[in-house]
């Protein structure tokens, strides 16, 4: 009871001026609601007429539907089918929710349920639920998704689509046993703002599908608006300012500003519109990095605040609102990082993956968080933007109109640029290849904003897609309610494709939403070259031992992964490599994993000591769901410092020939460590100096702290590349020499001519041309040029 009550008074000596005002009065207005409602308050009593005449303007009007429901049938008839199919679904009371499929709420729907685990929310004041305690509500994320009413959108547009009025009388019938069900403000349904918000977004996007309909009799219309008028009041009161101030805000702002800029005529709209696009504006500065990404550390909620300010931005232009510059801007931004994650097909889904989306409850996978691009590029203008959607969303029409569809259609496709570049305040590294169509995403960034809530202990892990097939996997969520350990063990280091040390977590698990000894991690090396990419960071998530991870990239080839444990002691050390769950073992000789179309091979060095295992275990593509895949693990106990190597090989084939790995003998210990990796067609030698200063290895001498050789057997092409460098000599030959140290130099010799990149003043071409002959690196005859980058 003492710490208890000590972290309470520590809590509240850390509130400002403002927060111990909000709450406290949040505190008083929720019981006095308490007590107004066991008096016999009815807070839904409908606004008096003169409130409830005028609209704003919606994504569309009543006399614009049938041209949308007929360009619906003939663009997307799946879309179409879809939605009638789950609308029958939903008349029988079967909803599928977040990854859950064809939940079966019987004849009467209990909406305290979470049906899934068989638990029931009491039925007592919204402030005394205790929302995340399993044994008393099960998942509340469960009933709540059923509670976001997105389904009645679904039924209104079936009925637009069908006219077929069971549709909608399933609705009006579902919406009238659910506000019996939940009186304000007793139940689960009220405890959080965000709720209270995307039910509201949904009944605002119902009214308008069915406002003009004979169905929706003047009786209804009132009760429409006195529940949003009370759902307006609960959000503006409770506020995620302090509590939640991320999307759970973004979300409460949006239904604040739509429902202050549809509904103009209700007491209080002018000030929820102002508010809201206030919140949302000031957020978006806020909660969005420099580099577009969103401060949380995880994709779909990225993909879940662009879609918030997408929608808004949206609306207030259609309202005549004027959207300052800087807005658009950072939206923008928000597209272009997602555009570079998913430039292999599907973006990478780091951190939580939440379940839920904003229009589309159904489009909630890795494959379907590209959807903003298909509405961003009509916004700006974007053909590459266009190039990834593909097709546009269902959303997109229904936001953007006739006039978005002809504006897509018209503009022309870009392809994206493939260079493989870096979100650095996300901490993002994308190493890709876009003749091949695959890319390699390493997250060297923070764990998330405060807390870290949303983001996993995942420093310097890598995922890799190809042409839309992820390889090398993030697990996902599954669940938040954490009553298996499958919370813990899918956000924590071991999930994820990346080194741990003694089988703990990079950081310390405070709660579900929470980490305390975030890991530092610092970029060392980020080099983009000509015929090659490298990165190489550091965290200390396991001070006062350190994590490196050099990845080299030859592009079109491999990459070249070195993990490098620092320190002291003795300690357990292991690396896992999660495959893609379609992927299965196709060489028993070899680490070599495939599909019909993909195969992706772990090529190790020979004789490296470590424990090797192949295990099956869960990952989880959707939230809710889980499924098997393959699991490779590296493992040792060992006196550090310890290295370990890895070649990774995506390939069209399991058949061909991925080579061998050999650490070299020549190598003096601590002083440099090299590694050959040779295959049927070329030979590529890695060196990391241990020490700063000279080294001598093999054939090889020069003081970068990294060097990198590669030769074809057949045509005699050649890449040389070193790192802080000022020297390097080749079969007792100087064959580079700088007045300085230089970051970075790289060679490529092929044919007739050598390429110098970037250009330098310290370099005598001639002379260059005669070392390198000399030396035995370039053939007699060739030609050097000098070329910058």
């Amino acid at each position: 009871m003492s710490r208890s009550w000590r972290r309470r008074f520590d809590r509240l000596k850390a509130m400002s001026g403002h927060e111990l005002f909000l709450r406290s009065r949040q505190y008083v207005t929720a019981r006095t609601d308490l007590v107004k409602f066991r008096s016999g308050n009815n807070f839904a009593c409908g606004p008096s007429t003169e409130f409830t005449t005028a609209l704003g303007h919606f994504y569309f009007s009543p006399e614009q539907l049938p041209e949308l429901i007929e360009a619906l049938k003939n663009i997307l008839p799946s879309s179409v089918e879809e939605t009638i199919v789950r609308a029958e679904s939903i008349c029988a009371h079967r909803f599928d929710l977040l990854g859950y499929t064809d939940l079966d709420y019987g004849a009467e729907i209990d909406w305290h349920c979470d049906i899934v685990h068989g638990k029931q929310a009491p039925r007592k004041p919204w402030f005394k639920v205790r929302y995340l305690d399993f044994e008393e509500v099960g998942d509340s994320k469960i009933t709540w998704e059923l509670n976001r009413h997105q389904h009645f959108v679904t039924l209104a547009k079936a009925y637009r689509i069908t006219g077929e009025a069971r549709f909608a009388h399933e609705m009006f019938i579902q919406w009238k046993h659910w506000h019996k069900q939940n009186p304000y403000p007793i139940g689960i349904n009220w405890a959080s703002s965000l709720e209270v918000a995307f039910r509201s977004l949904s009944w605002i996007w119902t009214f308008f599908l069915l406002q003009d309909t004979e169905l929706f009799r003047p009786d209804l219309r009132s009760q429409w608006l006195a529940a949003l008028e009370l759902s307006g009041r609960h959000v503006e009161n409770y506020l995620s300012t302090y509590f939640s101030p991320n999307t759970h805000l973004l979300g409460e702002a949006l239904a604040l500003f739509s429902v202050g800029v549809l509904f103009p005529g209700l007491p209080l709209a002018s000030r929820w519109r102002r508010r809201g696009w206030n919140i949302l504006e000031k957020e978006s500065a806020k909660q969005v990095r420099s580099d577009g990404f969103y401060f949380e550390q995880s994709t779909y909620y990225h993909v879940y605040a662009l879609d918030m300010f997408l929608h808004a931005r949206i609306l207030a232009e259609l309202n005549g609102m004027p959207v300052p510059d800087s807005f658009d801007e950072t939206l923008q931004r928000m597209l272009n990082a997602l555009l570079l994650l998913g430039r292999a097909g599907v973006a990478p889904n780091f951190g939580d993956d939440d379940g839920g989306r904003l229009f589309a409850p159904q489009r909630n996978r890795a494959e379907h968080m590209l959807d903003p691009l298909s509405t961003g590029a009509i916004l700006y203008q974007r053909g590459d933007f266009k190039f990834l959607a593909g097709n546009p969303r269902e959303e997109t029409l229904w936001l953007m109109g006739m006039k978005g569809l002809a504006k897509f259609d018209a503009l022309p496709m870009t392809e994206p640029t493939g260079i493989s570049t870096g979100l650095p305040d996300a901490g993002f590294y994308m190493l890709g290849d876009e003749d091949h169509g695959q890319q390699l995403t390493i997250d060297a960034g923070p764990l998330g904003s405060a807390n870290g809530g949303h983001g996993h202990a995942d420093a310097l892990s890598i995922v890799l897609v190809r042409n839309g097939t992820s390889l090398l996997i993030d697990p996902g969520t599954f669940e938040y309610i954490d009553r298996s350990g499958e919370r813990a063990r899918l956000r924590g280091t071991g999930a994820h494709n990346t080194l741990q040390i003694d089988a703990i977590d990079q950081a310390q698990s405070t709660g579900p939403f929470s980490w305390k000894s975030q890991p530092r991690v610092a970029v060392e090396k980020w080099i983009t070259g000509k015929e090659f990419n490298l990165f190489q960071a550091t965290h200390d998530g396991y001070s006062p031992l350190m994590h490196h991870r050099c990845v080299f990239h030859r592009k079109g080839c491999f990459w070249f992964v070195r993990d490098l444990v620092e320190g002291a002691g003795r300690h357990q050390v292991d690396i896992a490599w999660h495959l893609g769950s379609s992927l299965l073992p196709a060489n028993t000789k070899e680490i070599v994993f495939a599909n019909q179309l993909d195969a992706l091979a772990l090529v190790t060095a020979e004789n490296h000591g470590w424990s090797q295992s192949v295990r099956r275990d869960h990952w989880s593509p959707v939230y809710g769901q889980r499924e098997w895949a393959s699991v490779v693990n590296f493992g040792t106990v060992v006196d550090l410092p310890a290295d370990f190597a890895t070649i990774l090989v995506a390939s069209d084939s399991s058949e061909e020939d991925f080579g061998r790995l050999v650490r070299s003998n020549d190598a003096i210990p601590n002083e440099v460590c090299a590694f050959q990796y040779s295959t049927i067609v070329r030979d590529d030698q890695f060196f990391f100096a241990g020490l700063t200063g000279a080294w001598k290895a093999g054939t090889w001498a020069s003081d970068a702290d990294f060097l990198y050789w590669s030769q074809d057997r057949k045509t005699g092409k050649f890449v040389l590349v070193v790192c802080n460098c000022s020297y390097v000599d080749a079969n007792g030959h100087r064959v580079l020499t700088f007045s300085h140290q230089v970051r970075y130099s790289e060679v490529v010799g092929s044919g007739s001519q050598v390429q110098i990149f970037p250009s330098s003043e310290d370099l005598d071409q001639q002379s260059l041309v005669r070392v390198f002959t000399e030396s035995g690196l370039l053939l007699p005859g060739s030609e050097l040029k000098d070329t910058g980058v």
